[in-house]
């Protein structure tokens, strides 16, 4: 493909050579014999010479518009920038096995709805309400794994999510699976909000040198950071302290030092703790709301074939010229030599 001016471009540009006859029209006119040589005695007549460089005229456009389609005229691929509201969002997946259990923290039995099947559900509209994010996933469960790089094909998005009741391991390294995230935000150079949309039942204890990394990385740009909960019944929650005879170390309780680590961090952060589906259901509607900041992205548009406007303008100048043809008035008789009869 050949790109021309203002965006225009060809598909085959060698026939573009044949563009050097359409003047033809303007200097060459095929004339039959007449039994009156000259027309000097007659009065000037405006509009005949109107009319005759009218025809001219759209002889060069039909034959212009011919040999652009052609070649294949078209309006090439361009990338705009259009203004949007949303965000830039990395949802960060638990895919341990204990995602599988009810809010119950039991097998899920007839129509129940294990905790997985919520946040999918749940997920699934949040990324539908969102036609204008760039969203990816990365699940985690022993090791962290990327599910969708950063992305605005929402299908792709929603196909990720269908998956993530999938059954996981047992391990919950959460530590590893916030790098992960941070790393897939890393290539988003724009203004838009960042964010990560931790969605998890549990924690794990993150090592130290892993939590120093994560410190470093969270300082160079800033994140939002949502940590949605999904508490089992029985678990001691993220936000209350333990009894004084209860020890109070990661080790004991990783969640609630989990959301402390969090909000040690220096970002945004807000911590949901969700123990039923409706829970899950407001916290995703208040992260909806949260991440709706004005977002500057960039389109790429296909190709548009413009042939077939091409032909229409050639059978329309073609048509105005076999109209005057119709229309055209013989001066006298004249015989086959055109010789006035």
């Amino acid at each position: 493909m050949t790109d021309l001016l203002g965006g225009l471009a060809v598909r085959s540009p060698g026939l573009l050579i044949l563009l050097l006859l359409a003047p033809l029209p303007l200097v060459l006119q095929p004339r039959k014999p007449s039994g009156f040589p000259a027309l000097d005695g007659l009065p000037d007549d405006p509009v005949s010479t109107a009319l005759d460089w009218a025809i001219r005229v759209a002889g060069v456009v039909a034959l212009s518009a011919l040999v652009l389609a052609a070649a294949g005229l078209q309006v090439g691929a361009r990338t705009i920038e259009r203004t949007g509201r949303g965000s830039h969002i990395s949802l960060l997946i638990d895919r341990s096995g204990s995602m599988n259990d009810t809010f119950a923290g039991r097998t899920p039995e007839g129509g129940e709805e294990s905790k997985s099947q919520a946040a999918k559900r749940l997920l699934d509209a949040f990324v539908a309400r969102r036609p204008r994010d760039q969203i990816g996933i990365v699940g985690f469960s022993t090791a962290p794994m990327l599910v969708v790089p950063m992305t605005d094909r929402l299908d792709a998005v929603r196909a990720g999510i269908a998956a993530i009741d999938r059954p996981g391991l047992a391990f919950t390294d959460v530590g590893r699976g916030l790098a992960m995230a941070l790393d897939q935000l890393e290539g988003d150079t724009g203004l838009a909000s960042r964010s990560i949309v931790l969605v998890s039942d549990g924690a794990a204890v993150i090592d130290r040198k892993v939590q120093e990394a994560l410190r470093n990385a969270f300082a160079k740009r800033p994140v939002n950071l949502y940590w949605l909960y999904l508490r089992s019944a029985g678990s001691p929650g993220i936000f209350a302290p333990p009894p004084p005879d209860k020890p109070d170390n990661p080790q004991v309780l990783p969640e609630r030092h989990l959301n402390i680590f969090l909000g040690s961090l220096g970002q945004r952060y807000r911590a949901f703790e969700a123990e039923n589906a409706e829970a899950v259901a407001d916290a995703i509607a208040e992260i909806d709301k949260l991440e709706a900041s004005e977002i500057r992205y960039r389109e790429t548009l296909p190709n548009v074939d413009l042939a077939g406007v091409a032909y229409a303008v050639a059978v329309g100048a073609l048509a105005l010229i076999i109209a005057a043809k119709l229309l055209e008035v013989r001066i006298g008789n004249t015989d086959s030599h055109g010789r006035a009869a």
